[in-house]
């Protein structure tokens, strides 16, 4: 019922930055958690940041100091600044969204980013 559509990956050079978008459509309500998930070329997929309806904001120790989730004041869309970007950082960036009551998973197609001299 809930549709997120990603935005903003590319090819950024090693130090560089991208600003990923998320727009949610559909059955949002204000309690809600947006967030980001990656997944590198043969790795596993890995959680990058979370916001919450509140606003709290938490990041994973490999983007923390160079990455700020954000929303929207209508809360339906999230943003991923990502500063100092490394090789490393080179995945596959996936939207999420967790709505009440139901606080299922809902998953945007993802978009790539790609960290490369």
């Amino acid at each position: 019922q809930v549709q997120l559509v990603e935005s903003g990956g590319g090819l950024v050079q090693p130090g560089g930055s991208l600003r990923l978008s998320c727009a949610a459509s559909g059955s949002i309500f204000s309690a809600n958690t947006m967030g980001w998930y990656r997944q590198a070329p043969g790795k596993e997929r890995e959680w990058v940041a979370t916001i919450t309806g509140g606003g709290s904001t938490s990041y994973a120790d490999s983007v923390k100091g160079r990455f700020t989730i954000s929303r929207d004041s209508a809360k339906k869309t999230v943003y991923l600044q990502m500063n100092s970007l490394k090789p490393e950082d080179t995945a596959v960036y996936f939207c999420y969204l967790r709505v009440a009551p139901s606080w299922k998973v809902n998953w945007g197609q993802g978009t790539q980013v790609t960290v490369s001299s």
